[in-house]
């Protein structure tokens, strides 16, 4: 049944009453009637703050894992997450109105019965006992408090006790109810009310309390937090007074048997019944993931990363972060909890948390760019370490994915991989012939006296000294055919191949030699750069997905507070090599890790054993810096990929052995095994035969 509109008697009746009443009394002065003719306080709905019209309300953003229910964390100024009526409990809903405006379904906005009320209430106790604001007076009043967009002193004055003020907060109310249902006002008042203790809503209460949905409420609990609502924060039960909170339950219980909407006994018992809060809190950024789930903590981090960077949440870094603490977003993770539970038991084994050596790992998926795990020997959090112990045990630097403080580490010959790809790509074929000595003088330049100021590499072992291809050079790691095949292709379109496939240069020297001195920067092509396992593996990746390189993705979908898709969480690719150069690449990169090429042109390898252990193609490259200050190993199939550095990233200085390599390998090659457990075995493509043999020439 359509309710009549307000008309002029029964606003002429609320002038006349208003005008008796006085400001101290009601709260609705006849002073504020007397100037105010009957179309002011008929407002138009069109003239209302848009706050009210569409109401942003702050809600909390939640990050789940890749199976879209378990939490890794929330983000939020206020812990409130919007629910609709129908998935609160009836009793709660009856408690509130019952609490705060028990005529609520009666009255058209403004209660002329409540006026009189409080004012014959307020009169007899010399007072003000009791207020006249009906519940959607109140809600106009919380949703002006809580405009984002207005100052602080701009929220107080919207809701100042003051006669324009509630004139205002008057009209605004008539205007909502000629346009909402009054369910439709319930439901807008449970989601922005505060029920104290740090709850705002219905639905953050009720977990903050009791940790259920407010849809399981009891009729006890229900009255509890309804009675909370007039002095949330002096009644809270965990934080104020838990006898004031049972007292005011008891007064809830007993204006609900006023109301006819409970029983006199119902109320007894639920009145007798002991406080019985299972209180539970809201985990609130990357520091309060699960506490055995602490490793979570690096991706979290880079995940708000990553989200700062993303112009679709607002065109400053600050609007990003105040769009995910308010905006109520779910967002779904594209962290792999097995995986990344897998990442971190394999770093593990290798090197405890307090060990001065740490093994960042990333494990990134072909084709989207989606990291399935990040994983560090280290905790995530700001407890204080040992005196002289910088980044462990306790850390939240992003020694993963690098930024801020951590720039990098040098990942060895894992960068051969990009002279290989500028090489192919310039049309030299994988089986070009170079007689790779021991040392091979280049024409690059190099700070060092020797060699005539020049650079002059050696080979790590004499025994691979001799006639290779780029299968056999790749495979056992020659550095001087790499050193040779630099200098033929140019050191500058190495170093832009491997920007392409999305190294980035964080250390200053780096980014100045690639900017201003790639052309004589050869020793790049044994990974003199510094790196992450993060960038290492994405590239590894790139190739392993026919040369579509995807930025790094930390989330699989995200939708916004209404249910709406947010494209920030589609994949960002592009095509950054021909699909025959990436497919040379890794065909010459199955030879490192024991794999055969198409073409049966591996000789040997430095992880020989790791195509064995997983037991499916595979591509992959170790590396070793100068004197085993770092050790790397990156592995690809074409569904995943994985780098992993062994390095201290305290002390570059401090050498962490050719020894791990190995360990690193059997480790790799079982957190691939297990991540990949259940998924078809695929092979890769195989490159043209142009890129395999035609136009080979033979190196002087």
């Amino acid at each position: 049944m359509t309710r009549p509109p307000l008309n002029k008697i029964m606003t002429v009746l609320l002038a006349g009453l208003l005008a008796g009443l006085g400001l101290a009394v009601a709260a609705l002065p006849a002073a504020l009637v007397y100037g105010v003719g009957l179309s002011a306080l008929a407002a138009p709905y069109s003239e209302l703050p848009n706050t009210l019209r569409t109401p942003p309300t702050p809600q909390r953003s939640n990050l789940y894992a890749n199976d879209g229910s378990t939490l890794i964390t929330s983000f939020y100024q206020e812990d409130r997450a919007d629910v609709p009526l129908h998935e609160v409990a009836p009793v709660m809903r009856q408690a509130i109105l019952a609490a705060e405006d028990a005529r609520f379904y009666q009255h058209r906005g403004v209660d002329l019965r409540g006026v009189i009320r409080a004012f014959t209430a307020n009169q007899r106790g010399g007072e003000v006992r009791q207020g006249a604001s009906t519940l959607t007076m109140q809600y106009v009043r919380n949703v002006l408090a809580s405009d984002p967009r207005l100052t602080e002193q701009q929220r107080r004055a919207a809701t100042e006790v003051t006669s324009a003020r509630k004139v205002q907060e008057v009209r605004y109310a008539l205007a909502l109810e000629r346009e909402l249902s009054k369910d439709e006002i319930l439901a807008r008042y449970l989601n922005i009310a505060y029920f104290g203790a740090g709850a705002y809503g219905v639905a953050a209460a009720s977990k903050r309390y009791f940790t259920k949905s407010p849809a399981e409420l009891t009729l006890a609990e229900a009255a509890l937090l309804a009675g909370l609502v007039r002095s949330p924060h002096t009644h809270d039960p965990l934080n104020g007074d838990a006898d004031a909170a049972v007292s005011r339950r008891a007064y809830v219980l007993d204006q609900m048997v006023q109301a006819g909407q409970l029983a006199a006994g119902d109320a007894a018992r639920a009145a007798a019944e002991p406080l019985r809060l299972r209180p539970s809190e809201t985990p609130n950024d990357c520091a309060a993931v699960p506490a055995a789930h602490n490793d979570w903590g690096f991706f979290c981090d880079w995940f708000t990363r990553w989200w700062n960077s993303q112009e679709a949440f607002g065109s400053t870094v600050d609007e990003r972060q105040l769009a995910l603490r308010r905006g109520g977003y779910s967002i779904v993770a594209s962290l792999d909890a097995a995986v990344q539970q897998a990442t971190v038991g394999q770093v593990s084994r290798i090197y405890p948390t307090d060990h001065p050596h740490a093994l960042p790992t990333a494990v990134v998926q072909p084709g989207t760019g989606r990291v399935l795990a990040m994983a560090v020997n280290r905790t995530y959090g700001v407890q204080e370490n040992p005196a002289g112990w910088k980044n462990r045990p306790n850390t939240v630097n992003q020694l993963v994915a690098g930024g801020g403080a951590i720039q990098g580490y040098q990942a060895g010959s894992t960068f051969k991989l990009f002279t290989v790809l500028a090489a192919v790509e310039a049309g030299m074929p994988l089986n070009t012939v170079f007689d790779a000595p021991d040392r091979i003088i280049t024409r690059f330049p190099s700070g060092e006296a020797s060699c005539g100021g020049r650079w002059c590499p050696r080979n790590a072992s004499s025994r691979v000294d001799g006639e290779h291809t780029m299968w056999s050079a790749f495979g056992q790691s020659v550095n001087t055919y790499f050193a040779w095949l630099t200098e033929r292709v140019g050191a500058d379109r190495v170093v832009e191949m491997a920007e392409r496939l999305g190294i980035v240069f964080r250390a200053a020297s780096d980014e100045r030699l690639a900017r201003h001195g790639a052309r004589e920067w050869g020793p790049f092509t044994l990974g003199v750069s510094a790196t992450t396992p993060l960038d290492l593996a994405n590239a590894y990746a790139t190739v392993a997905a026919d040369g579509r390189w995807c930025a790094p993705l930390p989330v699989v979908r995200i939708t916004d507070a209404a249910g709406r898709p947010v494209a920030a969480a589609s994949p960002d690719c592009r095509q950054a090599v021909a699909r025959d150069v990436a497919r040379a690449a890794v065909d010459a990169a199955r030879c490192p890790v024991g794999d055969r090429s198409m073409y049966q042109g591996c000789e040997g390898g430095t992880a020989e054993d790791l195509r064995a252990r997983l037991g499916r193609p595979v591509a992959g490259k170790t590396g070793s810096s100068e004197g085993y200050g770092t050790e790397s190993i990156v592995a690809a199939t074409p569904q995943l990929a994985v780098a992993a550095i062994a390095t201290n990233p305290d002390d570059p200085q401090d050498p962490v052995g050719h020894a791990v390599q190995k360990r690193m390998t059997t480790a790799v090659a079982e957190l691939m095994s297990l991540a990949l457990q259940g998924q078809p075995v695929r092979d890769f493509v195989p490159p043209s035969e142009v890129t395999a043999f035609e136009t080979a020439r033979r190196g002087e």
